[in-house]
This record gives structure tokens, C-alpha cells and sequence, in this order.
């Protein structure tokens, strides 16, 4: 199955120049041309970030059934053009300590919805750092609010779109939580469903704090490598006409023309090597092409084994790479989330990631 796919897919082991990166110590330099391939042909180029800073707001104390504590807080990203700020609920175990931690990109602004099982999460020994997106820019193709406003448009092609926009804002709200004492660095994850699942990967992959990486249902743009023609799928043609905002201008260029593009969704997933990521796919969700999700799974794992690591097996969690499909629709449930706790824990207990390497 492998060989069958990396037969017709641009090479994760491949410079631009031709020649090969087949040493760990090569394939990391691969690795940034990779992003930079993404950066200027899909999601835009992020500007050069400075480190964020959070102001608590507001402490409230035996939350989510008396099992968390939850703080408002307020995350200041400095920019050329002033200081942008946006909310995130921080919601951590009442009990004292450092726990595995996910920043997780919201649809909506509360805590407590269908797509996040907050008192769940919390009772299992996690910390959940939430926030709306649209707090970070409008989910259209007005410009002209949120940190679109501190970052002018040039025109340029490679300028980047709302994907790449509220993946700058995750890894602000990481900068924050990496100051905290609940915080465990070690297992700092970024998890996001649909378009945001799209971000997760895309904030992952350029910030390498993130040791685990949660795509759920991202689909085309995300974890589904767009060469994969099934007949109920999105395709990067009706992404571009739709939600053509989402991305650079460059990926117009890219419409259908499979044959001579120079990357697909693989290079997003192997750029997270040598760290954990984890796709998850609905059965019935033929949108987001689950077939596509677990192929890209499979075109990206030889990255692994340059490091000595597994990267995926089908139907285990004992890789690097972990893929689940679960019956259902297009959704961010308990199910998912229960998974990718279980992934988490697994392998916290399997090894100390106190002393855990990721060879940067």
C-alpha cells in the first residue's frame, strides 16, 4: 500500500534540487523546505511572531462539577502595529500539579458544548486552553478586523489567509500556558475539528513545542492528500471557490492540476515529524475523505523511521502516527476526545517524557 502511494506523490525525501534527504540530519532541512513550500503555495506566509503574554481576568474555583478551576485570561500578541489581545478560558484540574495540556481552537467562545466534553477532559487529568476563533478574524473574506487590521495586505500571493491567522493565535495562547505551573510542557498538544483541525496541522507543524498534533475530520487542505479523487469529497477546486479566504492566492494556481504540483497534504503530516499526531475521520463524513486522511497517514510515516520511531501502524496505537475512524458524521465528540486521551496516556506511561527527545 505504501509503495503504491509514494509512487505517485511528490517525495518527503526529495530535495527541491533533487537530491536525496535520507539522513535524519538532512530530512530536518527537508522538512523546511517542505513548510516553506506550504507557507508560500497554500496557507501564506506567518509573519515573524514575538512572544505572547496573558493577564488573568477572571478565577473561577470549583467549576465543571467542582472538578476544575477555570481563568479568563487575556493573551496580548505584540505586533509592528500595536498590541492585539483576545480571550482564552483556561480550564485545569482543581487538583495541584502539571497536567497534559491542549489548546484548542472553539467554534464558539464557551466552554461547555457538544465539542468539548470539558468536565470529561478535566476528570481525565487534562487542561484545556480554549478560544474562539473568530475572536482572531472573521471566518470570511473581509481583511479588515481582528489581526488582519495589524497586518496590512500587500497583495502578494503568498500573503497569508484566516488558517494561518488563527494557527498564529494558537501558538500565542502557548506562549501563555508554557508560563504556567499547571502546564505540563512535555505533553502540550494543539487539537482543532474541520477548517480548525486544517489549523491544528498547520500551527503543529511550524511550532515544534506542540509534541502532539489533533486533526479531527480536516480533510481536504488538512490531513486528505488531494491527488485521492473520491467521488464525495471536497476538492481544493470547491475549497478554492467557497472558502477561498482560508488560504494564500497561490493555491488558486494549484486547481486541479495534481500531476505537476510540487507537494500535497503528506508534506504537512511528515513536517510534524518526529513528534505524535493523531487524525481522526468519521465513517460517514465522505466530505472530509477518510480513505485520503489514512493514506496521508501512510505517505508520511517513513519520516519516522529516520528517527528511530514508529510512525503508523493500522488499527494500533503503538506508533508515532495514530489514526481512528469512528461511525458517525462530521463532529468533535467524546469519542474523539476520548481517543486522543488515551493516546496521550498511553504514552506518557510508556516512556518519561521528562527526559523524551525530539532531535530539533
Amino acid at each position: 500500500m505504501q509503495g503504491r502511494i509514494m509512487d505517485f506523490l511528490p517525495s518527503i525525501f526529495k530535495f527541491n534540487d533533487g537530491t536525496d534527504a535520507d539522513t535524519k540530519e538532512k530530512f530536518l532541512l527537508r522538512r523546511e523546505e517542505m513548510l516553506d513550500i506550504l507557507a508560500r503555495e497554500e496557507y501564506g506566509v506567518m509573519p515573524e511572531r514575538k512572544k505572547a503574554s496573558g493577564k488573568l481576568i477572571k478565577r473561577i474555583t470549583k467549576c465543571a462539577c467542582g472538578y476544575a478551576v477555570e481563568d479568563v485570561v487575556e493573551i496580548t500578541i505584540p505586533t509592528p502595529n500595536g498590541d492585539f489581545t483576545f480571550p482564552i478560558h483556561h480550564l485545569y484540574p482543581v487538583k495541584e500539579g502539571k497536567h497534559p495540556t491542549f489548546v484548542y481552537l472553539h467554534f464558539r467562545g464557551d466552554i461547555y458544548s457538544n465539542y468539548c466534553p470539558a468536565e470529561e477532559i478535566v476528570e481525565r487529568g487534562f487542561s484545556v486552553a480554549i478560544f474562539n476563533y473568530l475572536d482572531i478574524a472573521t471566518d470570511d473574506g473581509d481583511f479588515n478586523n481582528g489581526i488582519s487590521t495589524y497586518f496590512p495586505r500587500t497583495g502578494k500571493g503568498d500573503e497569508w489567509g484566516k488558517i494561518g491567522m488563527w494557527a498564529y493565535a494558537a501558538s500565542a495562547v502557548a506562549d501563555y500556558l508554557l508560563t504556567c505551573p499547571q502546564t505540563d510542557e512535555s505533553l502540550l498538544g494543539v487539537i482543532g475539528h474541520s477548517r480548525l483541525g486544517k489549523t491544528a496541522l498547520w500551527c503543529g507543524a511550524n511550532d515544534e513545542r506542540f509534541k502532539f498534533v489533533v486533526s479531527n475530520d480536516s480533510g481536504c487542505g488538512g490531513a486528505a492528500y488531494e491527488q485521492h479523487r473520491s467521488p464525495d469529497r471536497e476538492t481544493n477546486e470547491k475549497i478554492c471557490n467557497v472558502f477561498p479566504y482560508w488560504f494564500c492566492e497561490n493555491y488558486k494556481k494549484h486547481v486541479n492540476d495534481y500531476e505537476n504540483r510540487c507537494f500535497d497534504q503528506h508534506f504537512l503530516l511528515a513536517s510534524i515529524c518526529p513528534r505524535y499526531l493523531l487524525v481522526g475521520s468519521a465513517s460517514e463524513d465522505l466530505w472530509a475523505d477518510p480513505i485520503a486522511e489514512e493514506m496521508s497517514c501512510v505517505a508520511s510515516s517513513p519520516a519516522w523511521d529516520l528517527f528511530n520511531k514508529k510512525g503508523y501502524i493500522p488499527n494500533s496505537s503503538d506508533g508515532s502516527i495514530h489514526y481512528h475512524i469512528r461511525p458517525g458524521i462530521h463532529f468533535l465528540g467524546r469519542p474523539d476526545w476520548n481517543t486522543y486521551m488515551d493516546f496521550i496516556m498511553k504514552k506518557k506511561n510508556e516512556k518519561d517524557f521528562k527526559n523524551e527527545t525530539f532531535d530539533f
